[in-house]
């Protein structure tokens, strides 16, 4: 399945969705173009480094590429491509904008009062772990799931709190300003592993099911979901290489992968960092009073 026949048989919009990369460049545009005059307003602000730069160009690309490139339209015939869409929206994406993003940027968000108690509420630790798995959960229930992937309207409407809560979950371990809830190294640890533990069962679900439990990937999608509009689309236009079951379950073992990768990673950059900080710390503070 190439690039080009997808394009000939979906159409360019379709199958490229030009709105969503111009709104991707529009945003790169106003990162780059505001960085350094808002850098200026702030007298204790650090520079923005090339790996905050670079780690800001990766977040957008991955926007763009799970939400507007071909794999969006191979996501509605495949349940293991729509579930890696799914991993690099909700568990990569956020982690790179985030960590692209520098703190004089969040100060400058967070100046309103409105804004600061907001998202002091719903970055909480509780809220932030609860309200994204339990909505995951929820949307792979299987007749929300085929209700959003044939209704254009409850498609963007869950992908885009999904969207609002994966970058709420991972706030409390990547603030870098203490105005929004910031958690220890050691419990940002154990926050870390109470998501893995909390996106479990939504995975097994998938992967241990007996049966196909999608109707979309059974008989096929009626409408293409794009992010600024819909298409009607039948089964015959894709070739299905994967059974329903097997590739269900190829999308329950890819999402756990991928979460699994993703968490552990960021399991160990907390780890290193904890441990730095306990190395470069004197003795004497180390010492008990």
């Amino acid at each position: 399945m190439t690039l080009a026949y997808l394009t000939e048989t979906f159409g360019f919009r379709a199958t490229w969705n030009p709105e969503l990369m111009l709104v991707t460049v529009l945003i790169g545009i106003a990162y780059f173009s505001l960085i350094g005059p808002l850098r200026h307003t702030f007298a204790d602000a650090e520079p923005v480094s090339l790996r905050q730069k670079l780690s800001f160009a990766f977040g957008l690309l991955l926007l763009y590429f799970g939400m507007g490139s071909p794999l969006n339209v191979s996501g509605h015939y495949l349940f293991s491509i729509h579930m890696v869409q799914q991993s690099l929206l909700y568990l990569v994406m956020p982690l790179l904008l985030i960590s692209g993003t520098p703190a004089f940027l969040f100060r400058h968000l967070v100046a309103r009062r409105w804004v600061r108690r907001a998202l002091q509420v719903f970055t909480h630790p509780i809220p932030g772990v609860l309200m994204f798995n339990a909505l995951f959960s929820f949307y792979h229930m299987p007749v929300i799931l085929d209700l959003a992937m044939n209704n254009l309207l409850m498609h963007n409407l869950i992908q885009l709190l999904l969207l609002i809560t994966a970058f709420f979950m991972w706030m409390p371990v990547l603030s870098p300003i203490p105005e929004i809830h910031r958690l220890s190294h050691l419990k940002k640890l154990a926050y870390i592993f109470a998501n893995s533990v909390l996106i479990t069962p939504a995975c097994a679900l998938i992967m241990f099911a007996g049966a196909p439990l999608y109707e979309t990937y059974v008989n096929g999608p009626t409408i293409l979901c794009a992010p600024f509009f819909s298409a009607p689309i039948d089964k015959s236009m894709f070739a299905v290489p994967l059974s329903p079951l097997d590739d269900q379950r190829l999308g329950g073992i890819l999402m756990k992968l991928v979460q699994e990768i993703t968490y552990g990673a960021v399991l160990a950059y907390v780890f290193a960092a904890w441990y730095r900080k306990e190395k470069d710390q004197p003795d004497d503070q180390l010492l008990p009073h």
